[in-house]
């Protein structure tokens, strides 16, 4: 199956996902801002990986906690989404889903951190070297 083809289904899967969380009325998934971060479909299209995150400032600690109650939340709900993504898709069969969560969102900001923590160092080292430079 051409790649073009996959990709679009993917996008759409991702789409439609967004819509029927709306739907779910688990007070796991509704209680943070979960989105729909990407989809990969298998090949037969029978298998679907639904990659979510959550919008929500928390400790790392707190966060996997939350990762934890939201792919609960969406596990329980599972037949649910799987027959309004039958309703909405015009697939010959429905994929089997497996819920991810993605975590490149809080690994982002941690290299941010990390950087702004080298470059804060850098600029002190820099101020103490031509401290000691006029000094000396």
């Amino acid at each position: 199956m051409a790649k073009y083809r996959l990709q679009r289904i993917n996008d759409e899967i991702v789409k439609e996902m967004t819509r029927i969380l709306r739907g779910i009325k688990d007070p796991r998934v509704t209680s943070y801002m979960t989105v729909v971060t990407g989809c990969d479909i298998s090949p037969d299209l029978k298998y679907a990986k639904i990659y979510f995150s959550f919008l929500d400032p928390a400790t790392p600690e707190e966060s996997a906690e939350i990762r934890k109650d939201i792919k609960d939340g969406l596990v329980s709900a599972h037949g649910y989404i799987r027959r309004e993504l039958a309703a909405s898709l015009n697939l010959r069969v429905t994929p089997e889903l497996t819920f991810v969560a993605d975590t490149s969102a809080e690994y982002g900001c941690h290299v941010d951190e990390v950087l702004r923590q080298i470059k804060a160092e850098d600029e002190a080292r820099a101020a103490q070297v031509k401290t000691d430079e006029n000094n000396g």
